[in-house]
Order: C-alpha cells, then sequence, then structure tokens
C-alpha cells in the first residue's frame, strides 16, 4: 500500500506530462501482480465498492473528533481524504503488517454494508498517514492526481512499445486487475482476444480552431456541420449485442432501452445524442439531463423525453473496420446505413458548403437552432484517428453569452483557496420599475485572475451584511453593488430555480467596477434568450 501511496504522491506533485507518464510506466514496471492492476483501476476509475461510501467515512470520522473541529479542518485543507487521513488517530495494532493494495481492494470488496464501516475503520487503524490516504482515495473515487485514462493507457503502450491504440482496442474487454494485459505487454503472453462482442472503440477528438489554425487551412480540404449540444455517443451492435457508450467508454445503455431497441444494424455509429423528434423539435441538454445517469427509466419519462442519435461517422460496418478509410468514404456508407433506420431514433449531421473562413465564421455566428453550440470542421480525406490529432477534426464555437450580473453572495473556497471568498452567486434586476429586486440566476468560481479574486475578496469582507455558516450575504442594492461581467455557453428552463433558468458553465469574465448595480442586466433579457 505504501508504494500505492508514494505513486499518488509523486503524481499530484508532477507538473508534467512526460513525467506523470514516467511514474506510472517505472510503478507498472516495478510492481507486481495483482497490485499494479489495481493500482491502474483506480486510476482509471474502474474501481468500485459496492458497500463502502464517502459518507460512511465522514460516520467513522465523527466516531473519533469533534464534528466542529472536522468541519473546521475540512475547509482549511480542502480535500477529504487528506484531511481524514491527518486527523484519524494513530491506533496501537498488535500486527502493523504492511497491507497491499490487493489485500485492501478484496477486503473492500468482498465486505457486506452491515460491516464494511469495521472493516474500513481496521484497515485505517492498520495504516501510517500516506497509506490511509490512498485508502480513502480509492474509496471515495476521485483520485484527483492529474491523470486522465488516456494517460494511464499512454503509460501501458510505453511499458510494452507498443501504439496506445491497441490498449484502447482490447481495453473494455478486460477487468482488474489486468494480469493478461500486463502479461502480454512484458511479452511473455499473446495480446489478448476480444472476446466480448459489441465493445467500445476508442473515439476521434477534435481540436479547438484558432486564428493562426485557419490561415494555415485550406478551406476546400474541409467539409462543416453543425456541432449540437447533447452528448457525444457510440451506438455498438454486434453479435446480437447492442450497447450504447459515452465519449469515456461508460456504457450507458440501461438509460435509453428505447433507443436500444432501435439499433437494428451491425456496426458502430458515432454520433450526437439529443432529446427530441429529428424531424421537429430538438430539446435542450436539461431535457436530455432528464435521462443521464439513471440505472432505469419509467414509459412516462421515455415519452416525455424520447431520444434519438444524430449520426456523424461510422466506424464499422458489419465485418468491416472503416476507421482507416477517408472521411468522405466513412459518410458514404452511413448514408446508407442510415437511411434504413428508424427516423424517429437516427438521422444524419448534414455537412453544408461554405466559400472561405470569414463565409463561414458568420454563418457560425447565426445558426440555426438555439441547441447549436458551433461548428465542426472535419477533413475530407481524414481516417478516423483515436485521440485528439491535430489537423483532421476541428471545433469552432459560437462566442458564449455575456450578461452584467450583482454579487448577492459569496463563499469562501477550499485548499488554497480557503482563505478567499472565491465562490459567487450573482441575480439580476426582476420587478416592476420602483419595486425592483435581485433573483439569483448562477454560480461560479473561476475565470477571474488572482489579483482580481483578492479584490473580490475585499469587497465581500467590506460589504458583508448577513453570514450564513462559510456564506456572506452582501450588500447589493440600485445603489450599492458590485457588477460582474458573466459569460456562459447557454441557458434552459429550470423549475428547480427562482429565476426559472439555469445557465451553462458560467464563469466571470470581468469585473464591472465601471458599471451601477442598478444598471445591471435584467431576468428579461435572458428569459428572451429562452424565447428566441
Amino acid at each position: 500500500m505504501k508504494r500505492f501511496a508514494e505513486l499518488l504522491d509523486r503524481l499530484v506533485l508532477m507538473p508534467s506530462r512526460n513525467g506523470k507518464l514516467k511514474l506510472l510506466t517505472d510503478y507498472f514496471r516495478s510492481v507486481e501482480d495483482p497490485d499494479r492492476g489495481f493500482a491502474l483501476a483506480a486510476i482509471t476509475g474502474d474501481l468500485s465498492f459496492a458497500s463502502v461510501k464517502p459518507s460512511m467515512l465522514r460516520a467513522l470520522v465523527a466516531e473519533r473528533m469533534d464534528p466542529v473541529l472536522f468541519g473546521y479542518s475540512y475547509d482549511y485543507v480542502g480535500d477529504l481524504a487528506e484531511t481524514a487521513s491527518l486527523v484519524w488517530p494513530q491506533a496501537a495494532v498488535a500486527d502493523p503488517h504492511d497491507l497491499t493494495l490487493a489485500e485492501v481492494v478484496e477486503a473492500l470488496q468482498r465486505v457486506s454494508r452491515s460491516d464494511a464501516p469495521k472493516v474500513l475503520a481496521m484497515l485505517l487503524d492498520q495504516s501510517d498517514v500516506s497509506s490511509r490516504f490512498a485508502i480513502i482515495k480509492i474509496v471515495t473515487s476521485g483520485l484527483r492526481i492529474g491523470v486522465s485514462a488516456r494517460l494511464a493507457k499512454q503509460a501501458l503502450a510505453d511499458l510494452g512499445g507498443v501504439d496506445v491504440v491497441e490498449i484502447e482496442e482490447v481495453w473494455h474487454g478486460l477487468e482488474p486487475p489486468y494480469t493478461s494485459l500486463f502479461a502480454w505487454l512484458e511479452g511473455r503472453a499473446p495480446r489478448p482476444e476480444r472476446k466480448a462482442a459489441a465493445l467500445f472503440r476508442p473515439v476521434m477528438l477534435a481540436q479547438p480552431v484558432n486564428d493562426p489554425d485557419l490561415e494555415r487551412l485550406n478551406p476546400s480540404d474541409y467539409l462543416a456541420e453543425w456541432k449540437w449540444d447533447g452528448i457525444r455517443v457510440q451506438a455498438v451492435a454486434e453479435g446480437g449485442l447492442r450497447r450504447l457508450y459515452s465519449r469515456t467508454g461508460d456504457e450507458i445503455s440501461a438509460a435509453f432501452p428505447d433507443l436500444i431497441e432501435a439499433m437494428d444494424f451491425e456496426g458502430a455509429i458515432d454520433g450526437e445524442l439529443l432529446v427530441g423528434d429529428p424531424q421537429g423539435k430538438t430539446g435542450s441538454f436539461s431535457d436530455l439531463q432528464q435521462r443521464l445517469n439513471r440505472k432505469s427509466v419509467t414509459a412516462r419519462i421515455q415519452s416525455s423525453f424520447p431520444v434519438f442519435i444524430r449520426a456523424y461517422d461510422l466506424l464499422q460496418r458489419e465485418a468491416e473496420d472503416l476507421r482507416t478509410q477517408t472521411y468522405l468514404e466513412r459518410r458514404s456508407t452511413l448514408n446508407d446505413l442510415v437511411a434504413g433506420l428508424d427516423p424517429n431514433r437516427f438521422d444524419i449531421s448534414r455537412n453544408f458548403a461554405f466559400a472561405d473562413w470569414h463565409a463561414l465564421e458568420e454563418i457560425r455566428r447565426s445558426p440555426p437552432h438555439p441547441i447549436i453550440e458551433g461548428v465542426m470542421l472535419k477533413r475530407k480525406d481524414a481516417p478516423y484517428l483515436p485521440g485528439r490529432p491535430k489537423g483532421p477534426w476541428f471545433k469552432w464555437k459560437r462566442d458564449p453569452h455575456t450578461i452584467d450580473a450583482v454579487l448577492m453572495y459569496a463563499q469562501r473556497g477550499h485548499g488554497k483557496r480557503s482563505s478567499y471568498y472565491s465562490d459567487y452567486t450573482f441575480g439580476v434586476w426582476t420587478g416592476e420599475e420602483g419595486a425592483e429586486q435581485l433573483v439569483p440566476v448562477g454560480k461560479a468560481y473561476f475565470g477571474f485572475t488572482d489579483e482580481e479574486l483578492r479584490q473580490i475578496d475585499k469587497y465581500v469582507r467590506d460589504n458583508t451584511i448577513e453570514r450564513f455558516g462559510p456564506v456572506r450575504s452582501v450588500r447589493a442594492d440600485r445603489n450599492h453593488g458590485l457588477v460582474l461581467e458573466v459569460a456562459f455557453e447557454g441557458l434552459n428552463r429550470s423549475p428547480r430555480h427562482k429565476s426559472g433558468v439555469a445557465m451553462r458553465f458560467p464563469r466571470i469574465s470581468r469585473l464591472r467596477w465601471d458599471k451601477p448595480a442598478a444598471e445591471a442586466d435584467r431576468l428579461s433579457t435572458l428569459t428572451a434568450m429562452l424565447d428566441k
């Protein structure tokens, strides 16, 4: 366990990608099975414990120290695992056995829910501070070490001297602790076969477009299509199995049985999952959220929020792998395939022509539908390449919306921001003239510089009128208030919010010291955006 804890510590402190790769590769090379396999599963998010929940950890800590003191400690440290590992009392254990990662994982995976608190406490008692930190990290499923699943797979590829695509091709047919995978990478066994059908294929991602990029590109080499605000999915039907995956390879089939039933094809379609009717109204992302992250859905939800796939690429057709073909060739086959599918569940993302980059920019600024967030550029002769290669695909998102809102509440941050009020709730004006009041429309905790953070923090402390635990209510009326320019990607109607609207990805783009609070925007400005 100590070696895994040391790996986590070093990964947190290592800023460079290549440095993290070397740390991972060295660990996988020097640590034996099954510990390295369970470490890999923890890093990639494929390790779970059905009987152990984060709330259980809080309850165990509360039994061992004053809850108020723990609350202050957590607020200062900013990380649950680090706080709990530091305040956990060191027990006098008769057998100070150095636990292995495999022993910890196996103990937590086989324990019943009733015995889980006792077993978790026993493991923490037998560990030192760094090992406790590692145990709590894997229990709470939040390593936060700056390592993505793809980076971990790249480390495996470096270990075995193979292409990372080969790792991703077999990944979804494997289970922790991945002994067959390591045996192949070390030359002790053949490559694991894809025994299961309807597996996930590594996806191709687009680079954000910048002005210098366009200067180097020839418009005639590319086709454009709209970028819709849904979620990227991969629909795979093979060998009698039908599965729907998210962009990261998580299977989400259970939430969309109506779509699974309509997957009457053999192959793998890449596209965007949207709510609505392909021939009629397309719903917002908040509509789609009614279907996401559900283990099952009722007939009423399926009827209220029907879904469909707007297909834009084809990875496989029956037994033929199409990824080495050009984009135009794959699109031709995709057109033929989608033409034979249920038109209420599948349509195709249409390409459109443009004369030059200036013309495309004008098109991008005026999308035909509010659920469109920009355009995609795809090189006509590009194969389907996993990862985010520079050149074949670009995404050119539309400019964010902005409003001027008034700061209403501020909350202290965590970690290095624990001494600053860095999380802000802001509002806009509503009501009749002479009786206007502020209504909250969003929260944001990024977008500002360190210097601006200090300025806002001072303003909050100087203008606090009420305190609610870690939250301060800030003076805000027609004559006094700090105006924030807030940028956001889109708006959705939300009955859960007092204002009736919810922002997507709000952030503070500018401090408007020059603008009186009375001149901030009104709620009608936001509702007008929704009505367009």
